[in-house]
Order: structure tokens, then sequence, then C-alpha cells
């Protein structure tokens, strides 16, 4: 079979199993498999296959038709310019939280700033915001010792390791510093929602996916303890679930935070809300 066969049968094969994105999956796992880029996957379209090339591409087809992300058939993920690994330890990161970091980035004037990501799964916030601030010290916490060994990997893997400091922390609960900025994407989704959602995102761990019965318990609780973590004007960032805004908003007011905003993402869905505080 030649490389346009594939793409056409793949692309077929994925609309019946109801992938979106049917040519652009096939495409990345061709090039995948064949160790090409999709721009030269393109100048060889011609080109006949082997079984030796077909055995690993129909196994990576038959797991993507089953619901397995993208992402971990690949191992990796395009965040803010840079590849980071990306398998079932942790969440696979969303475009959105692409929008969070951007966000972030605007509201930093100390370049030397001390930041923590609170929940860095992978650790695409944290290692984002290192690549962009060399100069800022920068932590990042975890509950799950899995998420923090491939967030370790991910440091490695971009020559940060010796500038993002990894700790296993139930939100702040295990740091004593305190933070000109902390940004955070925890889990925001009501476990009474899991019948939702897709089935891709049902190969996330679960502990970084629900937060309790409303959805916006963990958030809340970092909330209530930012204060005494943030430096006096610091900045709280935070990516939330859809639906959440308001009853969150109100619970910064309460709290004495100034300088409260929200923005919407690409999609127009209120998804980011800031606050400074002191």
């Amino acid at each position: 079979m030649r490389v346009l066969d594939v793409l056409q049968s793949t692309t077929a094969y994925f609309k019946k199993r109801g992938i979106e994105d049917s040519r652009l999956n096939a495409e990345h796992l061709l090039a995948h498999v064949l160790r090409l880029t999709r721009m030269e996957l393109y100048l060889e379209f011609e080109r006949t296959l082997n079984e030796t090339e077909l055995a690993p591409l129909r196994e990576l087809v038959r797991r993507r038709g089953e619901g397995e992300p993208l992402q971990h058939l690949l191992g990796t993920v395009e965040f803010c310019g840079e590849s980071f690994l990306c398998d079932k330890r942790a969440l696979v990161p969303r475009p959105e939280t692409e929008e969070l970091v951007e966000l972030v980035e605007s509201r930093i004037e100390n370049r030397e700033s001390r930041i923590v990501d609170v929940g860095t799964g992978s650790g695409v916030i944290a290692l984002s915001l290192a690549k962009k601030f060399p100069e800022a010290h920068v932590f990042a916490v975890d509950v799950s010792e899995d998420a923090l060994a491939l967030a370790r990997e991910n440091a490695i893997r971009l020559g940060l390791s010796g500038r993002v400091q990894l700790r296993k922390s139930h939100l702040l609960e295990n740091l004593d510093e305190r933070f000109d900025v902390i940004v955070a994407n925890l889990p925001y989704i009501a476990t009474q929602d899991r019948h939702t959602l897709s089935r891709e995102v049902l190969h996330d761990p679960d502990v970084a996916l629900f937060a309790g019965a409303r959805g916006d318990e963990l958030v809340h609780e970092l909330i209530e303890q930012a204060p005494e973590r943030l430096r006096p004007g610091g900045l709280l960032a935070l990516e939330i679930g859809l639906g959440q805004s308001q009853g969150l908003l109100s619970v910064l007011a309460e709290k004495k935070y100034r300088d409260i905003d929200s923005k919407n993402d690409y999609s127009d869905v209120i998804r980011f809300l800031f606050a400074r505080y002191g």
C-alpha cells in the first residue's frame, strides 16, 4: 500500500469510530511510525509501505480507534512551543492552559519573581514559565508521585532540572516560601459528571480530573490557602471549569483579594481568574 492509500483507509476507519480530526490523527500516527514530519509525509504519498512499517501502525490505529489519546500514542505533546513527554501519569495538557501561561506571562513584571505551579502534572506550566523567565525562582508541586516523576523527566528533557524545584504537596501544605505568583490548573470536574467525559479524557488519571461533588472544591481550598503564601501584591492565577466563575469570584471577594479579574478562553468561555492579595 502507498502512503496515500494508508492515510485514506486510516482516516475512513477513524471516522467510523467517531474520532475527531480523523485525517490529522492518521497523519500524526503514520508520520510517527515512519519517523517523518507531517510535511515530509506529504512529499512521500507515492511511497510503498512494507509489512514491517504497517504492523506497528495497525496497533496504534487500533488503540486510537478505542479512544486512547493521540498524545499518549505519540508519547509527546506540543505546549508553548516546546515538546513535552506525555503519558497516563498526568493530564494531557489542553490548549486552554497555553492561554493561561500567556496571560500569566503578561502579568509578571519582575523577571526574578518567585513562582509556584500548584498541581503541576507533567510540569508544562512551571517549565514553560521557567523557560520564559530564566531569572525566576520556579517551584512545582503535585500530590501525585507519578505526575512528579513525569514532570522531572520533562525538566531534564528541556534542560531545566536545576531550575525548577519539584515537591510533593497537597496544594500549598508542604511549602514554607512566599511567592509573587501562584498559578494553578487544578482538577475541576464534578465526580457526578464522569459520564459526560469523552473516551480520551477518561484516560487521564482520576486525581487530575475530579475535585469532588461540585468540582470546584480544590480551587476553593487554594483560594483559602494562598494569602499566607503570597507576598504583598502577589498574583493568584487560576484555570477553572465551566459555570464556576460566579461562585469563585464571590469567594475571592469575600477573602479580601483585590484586582479581581476574569478572562475568557478562545471558545469565549470564562476559563481564567486572576486576583492579587495584600
